[in-house]
């Protein structure tokens, strides 16, 4: 009686636990574009050296608004997962169907800062906010556009200084353009994220920005349609584990779900 050609009969569970195990990991390896919000970089830069660590894979990042990145992936940039500074902009591609179904949670949150060149670190009452500004100029990202920015206005207009700064804003592209101003002494006073302050040692924190003058600030990420299915799920799974949140906490932002 002739043989079979693969010993199927003989091949163990423990084999072929193995045998799937590696081709998930190989799957995971894959190289990977990730579209991310200008606030995650240093943070997710660090990440992307936990991902090659542990699967061999290398992350291609992306970084600017997430207003810029979510019209470039609705326009059809090609790309695997998006990560933006608030639900709006990936509402908006879940409505066009660039994203792919199941791949989308909530990761992190955030906190704004009213911050200074470092050296001008006196603290600030926020109410005066107009008087301390002067005649300068006052840093935020686009406020119709960038989260950062859409944030910082929220709160102005809810404390009742929009009105009376408005005529010194300066915008920025997005947020870590604005904290630039700031840093480099072009504008006296911005407002970002608490964790753009921590990445930038030229950077004084003036005021906390109340949480309940705005809207939550909350990051979700999403796999995006017509990427890579696997890695992307690998990722964003490595992104919520313990190694990632330890990187993400030490960077300043909150985790969802977590501490």
């Amino acid at each position: 009686m002739p043989r079979a050609p693969f010993p199927v009969r003989r091949c163990r569970p423990v084999l072929l636990a193995l045998a799937l195990a590696l081709g998930g990991l190989q799957a995971a390896a894959q190289d990977l574009t990730v579209h991310a919000a200008a606030s995650l970089r240093g943070a997710l830069d660090e990440v992307a050296a936990l991902w090659q660590a542990e699967t061999g894979g290398r992350l291609t990042l992306v970084y600017a608004g997430s207003s810029a990145l979510a019209r470039q992936i609705a326009a059809g940039a090609p790309g695997d997962v998006f990560i933006s500074a608030n639900a709006a902009w990936m509402d908006l591609l879940e409505e066009g169907g660039h994203l792919a179904p199941g791949g989308r949670a909530d990761l992190l949150t955030n906190a704004l800062v009213v911050i200074a060149p470092a050296g001008e670190d006196a603290p600030l009452d926020l109410s005066a906010l107009p008087e301390r500004l002067g005649a300068g100029r006052l840093a935020l990202a686009l406020t119709e556009a960038v989260p950062a920015g859409i944030y910082a206005r929220q709160a102005l207009v809810t404390l009742g200084l929009w009105e009376r700064v408005a005529p010194r804003v300066v915008e920025a592209d997005n947020v870590r353009a604005a904290l630039a101003l700031v840093a480099s002494g072009a504008a006296p006073i911005g407002i970002v994220y608490a964790t753009d302050a921590i990445a930038e040692p030229r950077v004084a924190v003036l005021a906390e920005v109340p949480a309940e003058a705005h809207d939550p600030i909350v990051y979700p990420a999403a796999a995006l349609a017509g990427g890579d299915a696997e890695g992307s799920a690998a990722l964003l799974a490595l992104m919520r584990g313990e190694a990632a949140g330890d990187v993400f906490r030490r960077h300043g932002f909150g985790l969802v779900g977590g501490d």
